[in-house]
Formats: C-alpha cells, structure tokens, sequence
C-alpha cells in the first residue's frame, strides 16, 4: 500500500502535542530516562558516552552540540547580534533573547505540576522540581556533595581545583562563574536594571529584585521544618543553625562559617581589603552593607520606623523593641 510522508508542519505539530500530552516515546537504553523528541535522547546520550566531538579553535574546550559551540565562540568574537526592541540590550543567542524578553511581558509559560508555580524559563522549572522530587543527580567526585544541577556542581568543584577561569577586564578579579563574574561587572558599570513597581528601588541581578518585592508582600515561602520559622529567603543558612554545620573554613586561619558571605567578611581582617569606598567622603569599607548603613549618615534616610510611635531610625539593632 502507499503512504504518505508527513510534511514537516505534520512532525512539527505532532511534536508540539507531546507537550500537552505527556508522551516521552524515546528511552535511553543506559538509564531508562524517557524524552518527547529523539534530538532530546541524542543530546542527553552524550551524558553517558562523554563525547565532545565540537572543539573551539581559539581555546579548544569541547562541546557536545555544535549549538553550545556557536555559543561559546560569541566568548572570544564578542558578537551579540540578537537585540531586545524593549531596552536594547544585546545577546549572542536567541534563545536567551527570548527568556530576557520574558522579564518585560511578564509571560511565565512553564508550570509545576505539583504546585502550581509558573516560571519564565523551563531550566528554572526543572530546577524547582527538584525541590519536591529531592533528586540530585550531580555528584562531586572529591568529596561525594551531591546537586540538583550540573552547573552547581561545575561552580563546586572550582573550590576544590582553585580554579577561576573568569576575569574582569575593569580591574582583573576573576571568579569561577560566569554569572558571579557578570554580577560584578555591574559594581563598574552601574546598572542596574531591574526596579520594583511599588517603591522604585533597582537591582542589578532578577533574583535580587524577586526576594526585594517579598519584602512588599510579606510572602515567606520556606519553611524550616524543625522549628517552623518561615523565610524569604535563606532557609538553607537557617537550617545550620540547627545542624552545626560550618561549611566554609579560612585557609589561613582555620576558622568556619555557616555562610560563604561571613567566611568573605572574616578574610578581609587577615587581607586588609577594603574594596567598597563612600562617593561622598571616600570611607572605604569591608563589606557592602556596612557601606550601606554609612551612607545613611550622608543622605540622612531613616529606613525603620516604630510601629508604636512612628519615630524612624537609620538602622536596626538586635533587641530593640522600638
């Protein structure tokens, strides 16, 4: 009998209703692990084979799709041909043209099943999913500290090797990550364009902005569950306090935090750095948020106020009830 080919508007429509439907026909034979479309399987075989047949001419790092080439190569070219109509910024992909598109719409397209949150970008709901399944995958071959994404673990082992393969043209600071490496640019630049709608304060980094407006809402989604207290953010430094666990140690000293920020301010007391200087009268400081509370003294804000009488104060201290 004769059949018909489908057209590519036929697979292409057929491979979008798998979104609704849930269908995943195509398994890795290694793991099981099932996938809507075979370029997804032949893409996450890679993960078991190691293959990186794409290499980069100019530093040689391999890649496993010629796509992640193409974008790494934009590294060395500096090329950012795909621009936003909305502010203009510029991006080497876009793919992350789109996403960055997402923050002026709005528009949160991917859903958890489980609980209904939506969010902008599939990898940020892949990574909350993993908040409710508690799977991570990515383990440290040195010290067995396991993670929910790879990228994490790739910033983990750099604490292990030393390594710090990115640097800032401005003052020559060099950082594991990319993305740590891109919010410290801000610090020469300025920019900062994320701002709040209610009280207009602006960020230089989306996440920053997201625990900001919690602050408005009052919202307190994490929950620590020996001792019930709730958290707009860092439930995970919350928890060693329960635990004890002090995991970041000074290499000259030996002493350990609960957090990489107090492991950072306690280095500057053996290095004498202070990289955070007043505009207004040249003070410099250790820290950002001692800065911060100095620059009050200038501007003569009074952030806190007390609930009773309504008298405002530059700054808080522990123990105060007014």
């Amino acid at each position: 009998a004769f059949t018909l080919t489908p057209t590519c508007e036929e697979r292409a429509l057929k491979r979008h209703i798998r979104i609704h439907s849930g269908e995943k026909p195509y398994s890795c034979s290694t793991c099981g692990k099932t996938f809507s479309q075979p370029s997804h399987l032949k893409y996450h075989l890679t993960i078991h084979s190691s293959e990186k047949p794409y290499s980069c001419i100019t530093c040689g790092k391999t890649f496993t799709q010629r796509s992640q080439l193409k974008c790494h190569t934009s590294i060395h070219t500096g090329e950012r041909p795909y621009s936003c109509i909305t502010c203009g910024k510029t991006f080497a992909r876009t793919s992350v043209l789109k996403c960055h598109i997402r923050i002026h719409s709005g528009e949160k397209p991917y859903s958890c099943s489980t609980c209904g949150k939506t969010f902008s970008q599939p990898s940020r709901l892949k990574y909350h999913l993993s908040i409710h399944s508690g799977e991570k995958p990515y383990s440290c071959i040195t010290c067995g500290k396991t993670f929910t994404q790879r990228s994490q673990l790739k910033c983990h082992t750099s604490i292990h090797t030393g390594e710090r393969p990115y640097s800032c043209n401005t003052c020559g600071k060099t950082f594991t990550h990319p993305s740590v490496l891109k919010r410290h640019i801000s610090i020469h630049t300025g920019e900062r364009p994320h701002s709040c709608s209610t009280c207009g304060k602006t960020f230089f980094h989306p996440s920053h902005l997201k625990y900001h407006l919690r602050i408005h809402s009052g919202e307190k989604p994490y929950s620590c569950i020996t001792c019930g207290k709730t958290f707009s953010s860092h439930l995970k430094a919350h928890i060693r306090i329960h635990s004890g666990e002090k995991p970041f140690s000074c290499i000259t000293c030996g002493k350990t935090f609960t957090q990489k920020s107090q492991l950072k301010c306690h280095t500057s007391t053996h290095t004498g750095e202070r990289p955070y200087s007043c505009n207004t009268c040249g003070k410099t400081f250790t820290w950002t948020t001692v800065l911060k509370r100095h620059i009050r003294i200038h501007s003569g804000e009074k952030p806190y106020s007390c609930s009773t009488c309504g008298k405002t104060f530059s700054r808080t201290h522990k123990g105060e009830t007014s």
